[in-house]
């Protein structure tokens, strides 16, 4: 009896300090978002990685790599936050610090969605048009059918990439709609 008489009151103070704690913001780095998918083979699985550094909006990064089965870097951006949050002032109300940093928050959890992962990359019905900056290496994804990964660089600004199995390199092949 007396032990329970002492169990409430700790119980009660310790979700108390939970429920306090659970709110508290992120400093740094965010946690790397990881997600491994077939991109330069269509078995093999490489490793899509997303990682969110800095403290200040300012000195904010979102970095985007993509390395291959075999251990090997294939591919590597940076986009400063400053940058992304410019290209959608005009259609999002970003004027406050707090809100520009929920927007790159979201944009970095929802960068390897599903969605972002095209299998294959080109389909056989898909022609190439004006946004294809290289149609031979377009053809080339069509008789390959590797997959491909999208992202945005602005509100309406995509660019997709795969891999260039001729030239062993990640290449975009559509870049939309500037």
């Amino acid at each position: 009896m007396v032990m329970k008489n002492y169990l409430i009151p700790i119980l009660l103070v310790f979700g108390i300090l939970s429920a306090c704690t659970s709110g508290h913001e992120t400093k740094g780095s965010a946690e790397n978002h990881i997600v491994l998918k077939p991109f330069s083979d269509s078995v093999k699985i490489d490793t899509f990685k997303v990682a969110l550094n800095g403290n200040d909006l300012k000195d904010m990064t979102i970095r985007f790599s993509i390395t291959a089965h075999d251990g090997k870097l294939i591919y590597n951006k940076d986009f400063k936050a400053v940058d992304l949050i410019d290209n959608y002032k005009s259609s999002v109300d970003l004027k406050k610090e707090r809100s520009q940093k929920a927007f790159i928050m979201n944009e970095y959890k929802l960068f390897l969605d599903d969605e972002n992962f095209l299998e294959p990359a080109v389909t056989e019905s898909e022609s190439p048009d004006q946004y294809t900056p290289d149609k031979t290496f377009y053809n080339e994804l069509k008789q390959s059918t590797l997959n491909g990964f999208k992202y945005r660089t602005g509100k309406e600004t995509s660019v997709y990439i795969a891999w260039s199995e001729k030239e062993k390199k990640v290449k975009p092949y559509y870049n939309c709609c500037k």
